[in-house]
Order: C-alpha cells, then structure tokens, then sequence
C-alpha cells in the first residue's frame, strides 16, 4: 500500500505539473558519484596499479566501456520524467582524468553534456567534475581551490570545484566536492566542510542575490558535524536565512531512504544543498521545488550475500559489471516562465 501511495503521490506531482507547463518550467540538477571511472592507462605519478589491466581489478577495455555504457544509462535517466532535457549539471565525483570524461560524454545518452574539470590531488588520481548541458547552463567561471590539509595530514586532498554560470537567466553557482572517507576521522571532514563554508560566504558577500548549491559526497550524514555544525546546513526551513544553507536530505534519512548502504543500513552521503534563497513561493525567481533519490530497479543487486544494495562494478575480486556503489541525488528547481 505505501508503494502504491508513492506512485499515485508520483503521478499527482507530474499531472500538476503538466498543468503549470505554460506559465512555470523545471530545471533539475543532480549528483552522482561514480565509483572509480578510471581507464586502463597509467596516469604518471597517481597510484592507479589496481585499475590496468594487469592489476587486481584486471581492468580490461571491455570492462572500461561496459562502465562508460553503464554509467551513462544511469545519468541520461536522470530526472527525465520530469525535465525531458534531463539536469542542466551534475556533479560527478571519482573521475579519473579528463579523458574518462571525455569517454563518458560521448556516450550517446548524455552527448549533450560538456564538462568542466581540473586535476586534482588525490594520490589514486579520482576528481569532482561538472557536467552541463550548454543548452541549459553557461559556464562563465570555474576553477579548483585546493584543500588546506587537517594537522599536517597530506592524505586526504582533493580540493573543492566551483563552477559560475547561469541558469533560467540567474546567476547561479555550484560547489562540487569529495570529502574524505571514512577512513579518516571526523575531524579531517569537520575541516573541509569549514573550508567549503568560507567559500560560500566569500561568495555570497560579493553578491546576496547569488543561488548558491552545493553537492557532492560527504561521506557523512545530513546530521553528522561536518554537515550540521561545521557547514551549517540547516534541517528546517523556517531556521534558514537567504544566505544560510538548507538540507532536505535529512528528513529522507531519518524516514530510512539513502544512497549507500553499509552492512545493511542505509547512509545518505551524496547531498545537495542550497541556499535559503531558493526557498519560497515567489517562483518570479529560480525556487526549490523537490527533491529526489534516483532508484531503478536495474540498479540494485538482486541476489546473494549484497541483494538490495546499489550494484557496483566490482566486489571480493568478482566483477560485477555494475553501476556505482552510491545513488544519484537529484533536486528540481521551478520558475515563471514569462
């Protein structure tokens, strides 16, 4: 019975929507981590071993475009129900090099993206990027701002992309990140999401007006410090200001839906969130609208020890020829069409 209210609940909102078409359209954007896109090629200096084809992943080109294909499935699905364009830009994270990219977006179900990306740190060699749709989103400035390492610790860099543009003619500006795993301590990701708040306030003195988003995969919580305390993205919009940040994903946990699953309980790690100018009625101007955790059936594994979790590419040695071992997230942006 939940399932069917969900569905009904679904079509409701596209029906509503369909009504609204001539004065109001949606946008959409999105994040997706893809789970080691790397080539098979060694990138001089990045410790990549395990991904050529004589590593342990016996990375072959025939796995590397079953992954291209893969993942592009996946990305040109993405909120297309709703926005027949699909998103103006998503964030990607664990990208090997600007080649993978390059790959990807000639997959013919996402040819229409660009992308905008920068070699990063990270020793294994995994970047954010952008991908957009110039038909929706132009770039007018990107650029990477390297991480400041946490008490010396020089493991866990990858640094923070911006990318400025305009969407629905307004000014609007993404943060993409990768913060670090779990395997560092709290505090290594307390210090970047420090770092990622002072970015957003330097950009939002320089212009209030400014619609501000930030995504990527936190690799914590909605409700963990790094999101809550030290970013400051807050649960309630009513507690949101209009250069404050607001987290819907919170909510989406705690009613037990994530993007990852770690034995057997769900985490929400790949967020998306904006700034309180987003919230409102007034829809003159870019306003949220919902948001969404992209699900498909083909994307789980439906058998043994792993069934109901995001099939990945790999795991214990086998390959799997999978997705990602994370969900997209998705967020709907409305506006007047006049």
């Amino acid at each position: 019975m939940r399932k069917l209210l969900v569905l009904c609940s679904f079509w409701l909102c596209v029906a509503t929507l369909g009504a609204q078409n001539a004065e109001r359209k949606l946008y959409s954007v999105a994040f997706y981590n893809l789970e080691n896109l790397f080539d098979t090629i060694h990138d001089a200096g990045k410790n990549d071993y395990e991904f050529l084809p004589d590593g342990s992943y016996q990375w072959t080109a025939k796995k590397y475009e079953s992954k291209l294909q893969n993942l592009s499935k996946v990305l040109g699905s993405l909120s297309r129900d709703l926005v027949p364009e699909g998103p103006a830009f998503i964030g990607v994270a664990e990208a090997e090099n600007s080649r993978v990219l390059e790959d990807l977006v000639k997959q013919p179900a996402i040819s229409n993206y660009e992308f905008v990306h920068y070699e990063g740190p990270d020793r294994r060699g995994i970047d954010c990027a952008l991908l957009y749709d110039p038909k929706q989103f132009s770039v007018t400035h990107s650029k990477l701002v390297l991480s400041t390492p946490f008490e010396g610790d020089t493991l866990h860099l990858r640094g923070f992309l911006i990318v400025d543009g305009q969407l629905a003619g307004e000014r609007v500006c993404v943060i993409v990140n990768h913060w670090p795993s779990r395997g560092a301590k709290s505090p290594v990701r307390v210090h970047a999401a420090r770092q990622v708040k002072a970015l957003k306030d330097s950009l939002m003195r320089s212009d209030k007006k400014l619609k501000l988003i930030v995504m990527g995969d936190m690799n914590d919580d909605p409700m963990d410090k790094s999101m809550a305390v030290a970013l400051g993205a807050k649960r309630k919009p009513a507690d949101v200001g209009p250069t404050d940040l607001y987290n819907p994903w919170w909510d989406t946990l705690k009613k037990g839906y994530g993007t990852l699953m770690y034995k057997g309980k769900w985490n929400l790690f790949d967020q998306i969130v904006f700034t309180g100018n987003l919230l409102g009625t007034d829809r003159s101007t870019l306003k949220f609208y919902k948001h969404e955790i992209f699900c498909r059936d083909f994307m789980f594994q439906k058998e043994g020890k792993y069934k109901g979790y995001p099939k990945r590419t790999q795991a214990g040695g086998v390959w799997l020829n999978g997705y990602s071992d994370h969900l997209p997230t998705i967020i709907y942006l409305i506006k007047e069409v006049k």
